[in-house]
């Protein structure tokens, strides 16, 4: 039996089917309700469920300011004059969401009355009107202060895109893993997809380390991820030089369509050589020389491309895209580019199956008003952010500053987990980018601990803290270690060094 815990009240504006107010019980000691709890309240319509959304403690005695200062000036408290204790007493604040009747959700039409008693929310109640998945879902952890399994429905989660947002060290990277080990250990009879992460950082590669995962998880790096100058057309080449012009395009095309005719695969040191024998104009021919040297001294360009797209994505495979030895952004951006282009592709003619491309610092690679040639990648994003979902090719951003990720992306997004944010231009960048984003969620956005989050969107029927569950996969031991550790651990290699010179010497 669901558990009272107040009874509505009347107010100068309420109840009415916008907001309403109860009186919480005494528990003996216990903490009754919580902010961001869900209750339930009868009503002539059917079980109106609610979540609270303030708590304030009130004592008639401390209302009058006067009165206190009065008595405070005497010396003598108000505790020993009056019983306080039997005064005070908390208010709670709830927004109706919606009625459940018959396992059917409606529209909040009608208020509750005074004088009914408030509930904590039956965890089968709860589960249904949230819309969870407990048969098929990805369990990333528990709604908050109802202990129910926050199993969130694959094809809700991510066919319409996700993004997960939160200040540096709050838990992206962790919430992604668990997102990563529920994909990797979804049985195969509910089907897995293929699973891409960006790691810019080195963050994720503990995967590979993993005992359990090792077999289905492979990492491409620094020195085995190229491009292939005979895949690219033009117009692929000059979105890596989008400083190029129309008539510079025009002739970079008639080089490559020649050069293409005699060769099936080239690199840039041909291409570069074609353009130098040729009878452009010297300054045209100079300026795209120029920019194609700048390409081949990023390392990038081969004529072989790696990984081949059936490397790159297989069903229950996780594919990491280590690019944290590369130093430049630009050359990042254009692995990005490359990638997800070869990826949309090749799910759009159904050569691979569906897949998640997880981007971390999405910001980095889909830049709001950034120029051209410090956003090269953003064009693709935002075409997968747009068009993806009706391919089964799936955006996840995982970000730290959503002020800096673009709008057109963000918006894209049909689900949000939001971990602690603070920078307040961030979180207005989220209410005028997320739909379905209310004040009340947005205030408590600063107040989120470490391993707190908060769900909205398409995945959930109503925005709901839940806590993160533990993830089962191993770390990176670099992001493990404390700040003290890493200062220790880099003497003792310094010290280790000295002596080895010494001994040498």
């Amino acid at each position: 039996m669901p558990r009272a815990i107040g009874t509505v009240i009347s107010s100068l504006d309420g109840p009415s089917t916008q907001h309403f107010e109860f009186v919480v019980r005494e528990d003996s000691g216990k903490i009754p309700a919580h902010k961001g709890q869900f209750v339930q309240v009868k009503t002539e319509q059917g079980m109106l469920i609610g979540r609270i959304t303030e708590i304030i403690k009130t004592n008639r005695y401390f209302m009058e300011a006067e009165s206190v200062r009065e008595y405070e000036k005497s010396g003598k408290p108000l505790t020993e004059v009056f019983p306080i204790e039997r005064w005070e007493y908390l208010i709670a604040k709830a927004t109706p969401l919606g009625v459940y009747e018959d396992g059917r959700v409606q529209r909040v039409s009608y208020p509750p009355s005074p004088g009914t008693l408030v509930e904590k929310v039956d965890k089968n109640t709860l589960s249904d009107f949230l819309g969870l998945d407990h048969e098929k879902g990805l369990n990333i952890g528990k709604v908050a202060f109802h202990g129910v399994d926050a199993s969130l429905n694959l094809t809700k989660l991510f066919q319409k895109h996700l993004a997960i947002l939160a200040t540096t060290g709050f838990g992206k990277s962790y919430l992604v893993s668990v997102l990563i080990e529920e994909l990797l250990d979804r049985p195969e009879e509910l089907g897995k997809p293929a699973i891409v992460v960006v790691d810019p950082h080195g963050e994720y590669i503990g995967f590979k380390r993993d005992e359990k995962y090792k077999d289905v998880t492979k990492v491409f790096d620094k020195n085995s991820l190229s491009i292939a100058v005979s895949s690219l057309s033009p117009y692929r080449i000059m979105e890596f030089l989008p400083q190029m012009s129309p008539v510079q395009l025009r002739e970079l095309m008639k080089i490559m369509e020649k050069l293409a005719s005699k060769h099936k695969q080239y690199g840039l040191d041909e291409l570069i050589n074609t353009i130098e024998n040729s009878d452009i104009k010297r300054v045209t021919k100079d300026t795209i020389i120029s920019w194609l040297l700048n390409l081949k001294s990023s390392g990038l360009f081969s004529t072989v491309d790696r990984p081949s797209i059936g490397e790159l994505a297989k069903s229950g495979q996780l594919t990491i895209l280590d690019i944290s030895d590369f130093i430049r952004l630009t050359e990042k951006q254009m692995i990005v580019t490359h990638i997800a282009r070869k990826l949309f592709h090749a799910r759009r003619t159904e050569k691979i199956p569906p897949f998640i491309l997880i981007l971390e610092e999405a910001h980095q690679f889909c830049p709001e008003g950034a120029r051209k040639e410090r956003a090269i990648s953003k064009g693709i994003i935002e075409s997968i952010a747009r068009e993806g979902r009706k391919f089964h090719a799936s955006l996840v951003l995982v970000s730290q500053r959503p002020i800096q990720l673009s709008t057109t992306a963000l918006s894209q997004c049909n689900t949000n987990i939001f971990l602690r944010i603070v920078n307040p231009y961030d979180i207005k960048h989220i209410a005028e980018s997320c739909e379905g984003i209310t004040s009340d969620i947005m205030d408590m956005l600063p107040g989120l601990r470490v391993g707190e989050a908060i769900i909205t969107g398409n995945a959930i029927n109503y925005p709901s803290i839940i806590h993160v569950r533990r993830r089962r996969s191993k770390e990176h031991a670099k992001f493990r270690m404390s700040l003290e550790d890493a200062i220790l651990s880099f003497n003792r290699k310094v010290k280790m060094s000295e002596k080895d010179i010494d001994a040498f010497m």
